[in-house]
């Protein structure tokens, strides 16, 4: 592994959030100044690929990456924050289901979060979606 894709790999696991690539590029950019924005799209693609790294793809929003500890997410219909949430793991149940050998599966809750919710009712609709 690269040392970029290191740091990359790195960034991911530490961060409390879900980042974007540009969001990692600001990081990276920090202890590299001279890394580029193709790099961080190259190694993220990497990093997804060894399946070291989780791609999050909510529409209408870039894509985020996580680390791959089990967990599933809820997603803001209304503003698309992701939070984490765990659940009890349903690979064995999906698997008595299917024909096909499961690897993983991402499971995304829509919902809307505290503060769409405050917008909701500060402005009186209830069709903020």
């Amino acid at each position: 592994m690269t040392k970029n894709a290191d740091q990359i790999l790195e960034i991911v696991r530490t961060s409390t959030e879900h980042l974007s690539a540009e969001q990692i590029y600001l990081c990276l950019k920090e202890a590299n100044k001279g890394v580029a924005m193709a790099t961080v799209y190259n190694n993220l693609a990497y990093l997804y690929q060894e399946g070291l790294i989780r791609k999050i793809s909510v529409e209408g929003y870039p894509d985020r990456y996580d680390n791959i500890r089990r967990h599933d997410h809820l997603v803001c219909r209304c503003c698309g924050r992701l939070s984490d949430i765990w659940l009890d793991d349903l690979t064995a149940q999906l698997q008595k289901q299917t024909d096909v050998p499961i690897l993983s599966y991402d499971l995304k809750i829509s919902y809307l979060c505290e503060d769409c919710m405050k917008k909701k009712d500060i402005n009186g609709k209830d069709n903020i979606l």
